[in-house]
C-alpha cells in the first residue's frame, strides 16, 4: 500500500513538473519537499456543481486547485450569468480568493466556481502555496501572471459587441491568448483547440445558443475553424485554424464581416 501511494505521488509530481504552468519545468526532487503526500489531495469535481463562491464578505479559500485533467471549470458572474472565466487542464483556479499575494487586493461581487465538466483538481494548502511562492522567483513570477492572465481575459470580454461574429472572436482570442501564455496551445501545426459547448460560449458572449451555433457554422465556412469526424461526433471540441483570420473578425465593429448573416 506504501508502495503504490509512492507511486501515485511520483506520478503526480511528474505531472506537474511536466504539464502544469506554475510547477513547470521545476525540479521534482525539490517540489516533493513541499508536496507531501499526506499534505495534499486530489479531489474529483463533478460536473454542474459548485466548487465554491467566491468574493463572499469575510470569506476566503485555504487551498489552492491545480486542474489534472480533461474537463474545464469556469466563473459565473451574479446576477447576470455570465461566464467571466475559464480554465483548463494545466491552470489554476482560486488564487483570487486566498488570502496573502495579490489575492489580499483583488475583491469582487460573489461568483459561483464550478466544474462544467468532470475533472480532477489537486488541492495544495494555502500554507504550502506561501512556502513555495517565498522560496521560488519562477514560482512569485508565474503566480503573477495568473492574475495578469484573469484580468486580460476579462478584457477580451468588456470587447464583446452585440455583433455576434464580434462576439464570439473575442472570446476565442481571449481563450487563444491565455491557453499560448500558459504553454499550452497551440499544436506543432499552430492549431488551437478547446473543449468549448456552445452554451459556454452563449453565456461568456451573452448570446443565445442559436445564434453562437449559426456564427460557428460560418467560421468553419469562411477558414477560420475547422473540424475532423472524430470531434464533429463531439459536439465540443472546437479548433482555430486561422487564428490570425480570427483576429479580423474580433476588430470588426463598424465593418462588418462579409459571410454574416448566415444565407
Amino acid at each position: 500500500m506504501a508502495k503504490t501511494a509512492k507511486q501515485q505521488k511520483d506520478n503526480l509530481l511528474k505531472q506537474l513538473v511536466r504539464d502544469t504552468y506554475l510547477f513547470k519545468g521545476l525540479d521534482e526532487t525539490w517540489l516533493a519537499e513541499y508536496l507531501p503526500s499526506a499534505r495534499v489531495k486530489v479531489e474529483k469535481l463533478f460536473s454542474n456543481r459548485p466548487v465554491y463562491t467566491a468574493f463572499l464578505p469575510d470569506r476566503s479559500l485555504d487551498v489552492l486547485y491545480v486542474i489534472l485533467d480533461e474537463g474545464l471549470v469556469i466563473t459565473r458572474s451574479t446576477p447576470l450569468d455570465r461566464i467571466i472565466a475559464i480554465n483548463y487542464p494545466g491552470s489554476c483556479f482560486g488564487m483570487r480568493s486566498l488570502p496573502f499575494s495579490y489575492g489580499l487586493a483583488t475583491t469582487a461581487f460573489p461568483c459561483l466556481v464550478e466544474a462544467y465538466k468532470t475533472t480532477h483538481a489537486l488541492e495544495i494548502p494555502l500554507e504550502t502555496v506561501q512556502k513555495i511562492y517565498e522560496d521560488s522567483e519562477t514560482f512569485r513570477d508565474r503566480y503573477k501572471m495568473l492574475f495578469e492572465l484573469g484580468e486580460k481575459f476579462q478584457y477580451h470580454l468588456l470587447n464583446c459587441g452585440t455583433y455576434p461574429p464580434q462576439a464570439v472572436a473575442s472570446l476565442l482570442r481571449a481563450l487563444i491568448y491565455q491557453e499560448r501564455e500558459l504553454g499550452n496551445q497551440p499544436d506543432t501545426n499552430g492549431i488551437y483547440t478547446f473543449d468549448l459547448p456552445v452554451d459556454v460560449i452563449a453565456r461568456a458572449c451573452q448570446l443565445n445558443q442559436r445564434t453562437v451555433e449559426q456564427v460557428l457554422k460560418g467560421m468553419q465556412q469562411v477558414g477560420l475553424l475547422g473540424t475532423t469526424k472524430g470531434e464533429e461526433a463531439s459536439g465540443d471540441l472546437i479548433k482555430v485554424i486561422s487564428p490570425e483570420g480570427l483576429k479580423e473578425v474580433y476588430s470588426a465593429t463598424r465593418e462588418k464581416v462579409s459571410w454574416w448573416p448566415l444565407r
